[in-house]
């Protein structure tokens, strides 16, 4: 990735990372500031599941989802926004999903995770505002990811039925509505929610 980057004559770093450790994302950030000189941009997009309920769930599964997808968007957020307020301001993209939206009950971790990621973020975004600090939020609906591999085909294709436009999302139509968010054309957009479904939550 680092070298399709260098090849359009931008610059990029890797740094290796563990959302859930606060230690990494300081070296992160510290390793960000370091190679460009300021922060201006962070987005949160990792995430993990267990497709579990209530009872199927067990306890080390729900503390590894909790931990990936809510504590490390705010671990994020932590170590970002001190960097974010040296550079005089600074965008925030944290990537919720449409589960965060509505009920699917085989994946309890994850839409609680998601639903703490809504409210973080909203939460931010007033928190900041008055530190040109923007915080927002994108929604997406089912996506062709490896996160979707593990289900059931017959399953996969209800999920699309029930798409109005009849189809996943590209990764790359997730990461087009991401771009805008992080970019000065949302300068005045904060505690936005971008839902990215194909229609799939205004049925």
């Amino acid at each position: 990735m680092v070298d399709a980057i260098t090849a359009l004559g931008a610059a990029a770093v890797t740094v290796s990372l563990d959302v859930a450790s606060e230690e990494d994302w300081q070296r992160a950030v510290e390793a960000a500031e370091r190679a460009f000189g300021r922060l201006d941009v962070l987005v949160n997009n990792a995430g993990i599941t267990h497709p579990k309920g209530v009872e199927a769930l067990m306890r080390p599964e729900w503390d590894q989802v909790i931990a990936v997808n809510q504590t490390g968007v705010w671990l994020g957020m932590k170590a970002a926004i001190p960097a974010m307020r040296r550079a005089g301001g600074g965008s925030i993209v944290n990537v919720a999903s449409i589960a965060a939206l509505v009920g699917h009950g085989i994946a309890l971790a994850y839409q609680a995770s998601k639903g703490a990621v809504r409210i973080m973020s909203r939460s931010a975004a007033i928190e900041y505002a008055r530190e040109r600090i923007r915080v927002n939020t994108v929604f997406p609906g089912p996506t062709a990811t490896s996160i979707l591999e593990a289900i059931d085909p017959d399953v996969m294709q209800g999920i699309v039925d029930h798409i109005p436009l009849r189809r996943l999302a590209q990764p790359e139509e997730i990461a087009l509505a991401v771009l805008y968010l992080a970019s000065d054309e949302a300068g005045f957009v904060t505690g936005a929610e971008l839902v990215v479904d194909g229609g799939y939550t205004a049925q």
